[in-house]
């Protein structure tokens, strides 16, 4: 076996550091007296005045006047609060949408400290707005809880699902009495031995939903603990077998949170005018990426739906680490005639007009520009999302065709 050379480099380099004088003895275990952070739930000017007293430096830049009067605002979202981080936001638009839910010309807000992706997106809107617009459909409602349960063995186990099975509806009762908007749809047992992880599927109305299921399937175990006649040894609120904030093989084939589908036709003329491309550079490139996918292991195949799920959800209040989860899917791109045809499929979009960081006053407001903000909006924001990605497949698969992505990264990142 041939051991690449930067991990043999590495380790000389860790062998000469650690045996110069005093190195060794600074990765030693040290005293463990400190003085820790008083934890503050409710903040208060004065509770951020003491963090910075503590801190030092000049708290100006993130404890401004405006911020420390709103402390109590941000409260509810946040502990040991000592201000709010400013992170540029970009618009693009008007991006057309010709959806089962979203339908209109959206501007949309994008935070990102990124130079060029809110060009590239903005460009690739452009380009699907002037095609006529987006289309695009939630297909499927679903988020998951996976409680897992321990038994002494696998005959144990397999009288637990059975009696999970003839006590559905009580369990449906116990975990919807948590919640005005959440519905528990299914309850799916995975047996492994002595082990039985429960897929508890929730449709979350118009939130994104992890704390509603989260709390909903604690009321379920503690139904099960309490009626449930098979002994249980333990038992655990999530088995980590959900996929929560993690790419999966079950987010990608059954969906977590809302599973939307977008596409739009770009004509030769629309991919020459507005891409400075041809559609059959497109679709050589694209041939080459998807090997790339599937010769990488990659969970789905798709250019760069991070980069506009992550500047979407900064700007509109959405937990920002659902985006591990939300960047799988599948980008397609074909010939119809002389045309192009682009869709994005992507199973886990956790999104929510309403809940989490949405009330925030920034976030609120990004939400407020593309008329989404508040109840009645979550399935509309989840296809304007979609729609966001399908604008920066089908702007950075045009761009590396032309051999325009390293330049525009120079113009606008490095030499701007």
């Amino acid at each position: 076996m041939i051991i690449p050379f930067h991990i043999t480099e590495m380790m000389r380099r860790l062998r000469d550091r650690y045996t110069k004088i005093g190195l060794a003895q600074q990765m030693e275990r040290r005293d463990t007296k400190f003085r820790t952070l008083r934890p503050v739930r409710n903040a208060t000017p004065r509770s951020i005045a003491a963090y910075w007293t503590r801190l030092g430096g000049d708290p100006t830049p993130i404890a401004d006047p405006e911020t420390i009067r709103q402390a109590a605002t941000y409260s509810p979202n946040i502990e040991n609060f000592i201000g709010t981080v400013k992170v540029p936001v970009g618009v693009i638009g008007p991006l057309r949408i010709n959806g089962l839910n979203a339908s209109g010309d959206y501007h949309v807000p994008l935070a990102t400290t990124e130079a060029a992706l809110v060009a590239s997106y903005g460009r690739g809107a452009y380009a699907a707005s002037k095609a006529g617009g987006i289309s695009t459909a939630v297909l499927y409602e679903g988020v998951i809880r996976t409680p897992a349960f321990v038994f002494d063995k696998l005959i144990t186990a397999g009288l637990f699902v059975e009696w999970v099975v003839e006590n559905v509806e009580r369990l449906k009762s116990a975990a919807e009495a948590t919640t005005r908007h959440g519905t528990l749809v299914s309850i799916e047992p995975i047996l492994d031995n002595n082990v039985v992880f429960l897929i508890c599927r929730y449709r979350t109305g118009d939130a994104s939903g992890q704390n509603m299921v989260t709390i909903a399937t604690h009321a379920l175990c503690e139904e099960i603990a309490a009626q449930c006649d098979v002994l249980i040894d333990r038992w655990y609120i999530e088995g980590n077998f959900s996929g929560d904030k993690k790419a999966s093989a079950l987010g990608l084939l059954t969906g977590r949170g809302r599973k939307v589908s977008a596409s739009v036709t770009l004509s030769g003329d629309v991919v020459a005018k507005c891409l400075g491309t041809t559609v059959d550079a497109m679709l050589d490139y694209g041939r080459v990426a998807n090997l790339g996918s599937l010769l990488s292991g990659q969970m789905g195949a798709q250019a760069h739906y991070a980069n506009g799920l992550a500047a979407l959800y900064i700007a509109t209040g959405q937990d920002a680490a659902c985006v591990a989860e939300s960047a799988v899917g599948f980008t397609r791109m074909e010939r119809r005639g002389e045309d192009l045809f682009c869709s994005v499929t992507m199973p886990n979009i956790l999104v929510g007009s309403v809940g989490g960081g949405t009330g925030l006053p920034s976030q609120s407001a990004g939400l407020g520009i593309m008329g989404l903000q508040g109840t009645g909006h979550g399935p509309a924001l989840a296809e304007v999302t979609a729609a966001l990605c399908l604008c920066g497949e089908i702007s950075i698969v045009a761009a590396i065709a032309a051999g325009d992505f390293t330049n525009a990264h120079e113009k606008l990142a490095r030499h701007r």
